[in-house]
């Protein structure tokens, strides 16, 4: 009769409850994260909770519709994708539909309106220098003055709550102080294009959303009576503007007022910033900035920009970070920036210090896109898919469990103990992967969930059924334990591994929904490994050592007289042959 081996790994057989105090240990203090963290239900994705379905149509530019290609849609899904997921929305879809089309569906949740707002700006990102700038919806000025109308103590007024300063990321006292005015706006105009028009005339002209670098007196008077408190005008200024030309624009200061702008030709575009990310100064007290750095290109063009402006060869020392015609920062410069890299400081919060890293890092689009239509997805419909989907599966997971009863009677047991374990460890894990790394629950995933159940089952039924075959070749229970695991492991981990390295290679090759089915499977498989060996191997060693299973009851499932088991071989030492001997 085989004996358990002895040293180390009878030390670990002889305290199976090490094991069992580790996995309980890891539930108690994962299910406290979970409460602690406030997110006690797994995040939804767009199927089941609903959120906005966007559709974008590339719109080629005059003379360039080749630009319409699957390399440049490619891109532009890439760009978009990682520009809602930089926002932590989870389970964003970003995909191409036909030859011109990008559908971007957002789950309903956390900085979704952000994304939906960040997703439809899709024009290229250009740095231009401020030629003129005032709060609009007043009376127009033709001319613009050193601090903006609404910033109190001459200090800039810029977009989104910050009153930005452009410094070297290295300086040590960044400010939000204006230097003083340079160049007249009309000066400033004539060094960029021809006048054609007297300044006299622009009282009769009217403001046109296709504004022209051609004509300094005619953008002047466009400017002057330009209101961007209007919606119509504001979502269509600057639309045809190239980025060799001046043009309008419009953004919100930090009091909520719109500011309008004229801004000079684009000195530098969106592929020239290499990364850009919110970080939180505590050295300068400057708080919330966004960090800049640029290609070796860019760090030129930035270099050359930001020396014209500090040298005041342009009206204002400023200029403005433009997407898609808006204005969303305009920082001001004091000395030429020449480290290829850039700190913009002003008064940021976490989340506008954010979003213009997001627009910075992802904001340059190898095509224009327009939004065709944005609707509302309901969850009505993947609700009942949902129900239907977990009815169908408890009719399954009653199934296995009756089968367990039927067939291992006591045994099942411990198959459904840990049934149990598994699934509160897979709960726990994916309410907290919502917060922590945008995963959120879809149909496909609770479909991978379901497939788990037998994964995990038949990880079970592989030790249960190499005990009894111990135990049909003799054995007690105790070394039948013990003799059936070495064997049975193996074969749980070569099962494992293909179904997790299935599950890889589906979540490299896919994209959307099915990604959540891979995730889902990959994470239970691995979950189905943490629980054979720390919970459902440690638990039958210890009821091994109960007399209801030791002495194997008919109603325990390991009863020998019904698992047919024989007695045990008795080897005998044969005796020697004869020697056989020839007589002289």
């Amino acid at each position: 009769m085989a004996t358990p081996k002895k040293g180390r790994s009878a030390s670990a057989q002889s305290k199976p409850w090490r094991s069992l105090a580790l996995i309980l240990i890891a539930i108690a203090a994962l299910t406290g994260g979970m409460f602690a963290s406030g997110h006690t239900t797994p995040r939804l994705g767009i199927d089941l909770a609903g959120g906005t379905s966007i559709t974008l149509r590339a719109v080629p530019e005059a003379g360039n519709e080749s630009a319409i290609n699957k390399t440049n849609m490619d891109t532009a899904v890439s760009i978009m994708e990682r520009r809602v997921n930089g926002l932590g929305v989870s389970e964003a879809e970003v995909q191409t539909q036909g030859r011109d089309n990008i559908v971007v569906n957002i789950p309903k949740g956390t900085n979704s309106e952000q994304a939906r707002k960040q997703v439809g700006t899709t024009a290229k990102l250009y740095f231009r220098p401020v030629i003129a700038t005032e709060v609009s919806g007043g009376k127009g000025a033709a001319s613009p003055s050193p601090s903006p109308t609404g910033s109190p103590s001459g200090e800039p007024s810029g977009k989104a709550t910050d009153k930005p300063e452009a410094t070297d990321k290295n300086s040590a006292s960044p400010s939000a102080s204006p230097t003083t005015q340079g160049r007249a706006v009309t000066d400033a105009l004539k060094a960029d294009a021809t006048p054609s028009a007297s300044a006299s005339d622009k009282a009769k002209a009217s403001p046109s959303p296709s504004t022209s670098g051609d004509d300094p007196s005619k953008l002047q008077a466009q400017y002057a009576a330009l209101d961007c408190t209007d919606t119509k005008t504001r979502s269509t200024i600057g639309d045809n503007a190239k980025a060799g030309e001046s043009t309008l624009a419009c953004g919100q200061n930090a009091q909520g007022q719109w500011q309008k702008y004229i801004l000079g030709p684009a000195e530098v575009d969106g592929t020239d910033v290499d990364k850009a990310q919110a970080v939180l100064n505590t050295q300068t007290g400057a708080g919330w900035t966004v960090q800049m750095d640029f290609t070796d290109g860019g760090a030129k063009k930035f270099a050359a920009i930001t020396g014209k402006l500090a040298q005041n060869q342009s009206p204002q020392n400023q200029f403005a970070i433009v997407l898609d015609g808006d204005v969303v920062s305009d920082p001001y410069v004091r000395q030429a920036l020449t480290g290829g890299n850039a700190e913009i400081s002003g008064n940021f919060n976490q989340q506008s210090a954010q979003e213009l890293a997001n627009m910075l890092t992802y904001g340059a689009l190898p095509l224009t896109f327009k939004v065709d239509s944005m609707t509302t997805v309901t969850a009505a419909l993947g609700g009942d898919q949902l129900r239907a989907g977990l009815i169908a599966g408890a009719i399954g997971l009653a199934l296995v469990v009756l089968y367990l009863l039927v067939y291992y009677r006591g045994l099942s047991f411990v198959a459904i103990l840990s049934l149990l374990v598994s699934a509160a460890l897979t709960y726990t894990i994916m309410s907290l992967l919502g917060p922590a790394i945008g995963f959120a629950l879809n149909l496909p995933a609770v479909c991978g969930a379901i497939v788990a159940i037998g994964i995990t089952a038949d990880s079970f039924i592989v030790y249960f059924e190499r005990v009894r075959d111990e135990i049909r070749e003799g054995r007690t229970l105790r070394p039948a334990v013990e003799r059936a695991w070495p064997r049975a492991r193996r074969t749980i981990l070569v099962s494992d591994f293909v179904s997790f390295l299935a599950a890889a290679v589906l979540f490299i090759v896919t994209v959307g929904k099915v990604r959540g089915f891979a995730f889902t499977l990959g994470l239970t498989t691995l979950l189905d490994v943490v629980v054979v060996f720390l919970f459902t191997k440690p638990l039958l060693t210890l009821l091994a050592r109960r007399n209801f299973f030791a002495s194997g009851h008919k109603w325990s499932g390991l009863d020998p007289k019904s698992l047919g088991a024989q007695p045990p071989l008795r080897r005998t030492r044969r005796p020697s042959a004869p020697v056989e001997t020839k007589e002289a």
